[in-house]
């Protein structure tokens, strides 16, 4: 009984997360509320705050799903035992270019987080949770750059805080501008002529040395 209890509940959190995901989709995050939700994944608010104390929360679940695939090839980029770091980095956002193409629910979450997840004065939480993944998210830039430093896959007077910046705001800037006109260009199919563009601008530009 206990166990049917947790699938059920499991069931009930999966419903929720779906909703929010159409929801936030079809109307933007800022626009949606927890009753829109609750209505269209057919449960009560309550069953919402059994599982999310609040909207940032519910945001981060949907985001957290598409971390999965991609973890264990990320902590090997991050991983001082990895014998190649920047191959794993390589690796990791070709898969991940690829993943927005081709997968839709990727498409849509990265959709949402790009162009329908507004930062409006009662959006704070959410705001907070954005900086705070982007600031991990850099962390971990650093520790693969400096993987990849020590491998001698970079040059070893590479700057590594100014590096991660000039990475993530390319790889994301990318991402954004092909969410937004699709049909510009390929991302799919040059993932791995974009990915080393970037991987160049870290080996040759003198900007980003000490």
């Amino acid at each position: 009984m206990v166990r049917r209890t947790k699938e059920e509940a499991q069931e009930t959190r999966s419903q929720i997360l779906e909703a929010a995901e159409k929801a936030f989709y079809n109307r933007g995050v800022a626009r949606t509320t927890l009753a829109d939700i609750a209505q269209l994944a057919g449960v009560t608010r309550g069953a919402i705050y059994w599982h999310f104390n609040n909207k940032a929360e519910l945001v981060q679940a949907m985001l957290d799903s598409l971390r999965e695939p991609l973890a264990a090839l990320a902590r090997a980029s991050e991983s001082e035992e990895e014998p190649d770091p920047l191959g794993c980095m390589r690796q990791l956002l070709v898969q991940l270019m690829q993943q927005i193409v081709l997968d839709p629910k990727t498409r849509r979450i990265n959709e949402i987080l790009h162009h329908k997840c507004e930062f409006t004065d009662d959006m704070c939480d959410i705001r907070q949770q954005r900086q705070t993944s982007t600031l991990d998210c850099h962390r971990d830039i650093m520790l693969t750059l400096g993987n990849a430093v020590k491998r001698g896959q970079l040059p070893s007077d590479l700057n590594p805080e100014r590096a991660a910046v000039a990475m993530y705001a390319y790889i994301d800037g990318l991402i954004s501008r092909w969410l937004l006109l699709p049909d510009s260009f390929e991302l799919q199919k040059d993932a791995d002529k974009w990915v080393e563009a970037g991987l160049d601008m870290l080996r040759l530009s003198p900007a980003l040395r000490n």
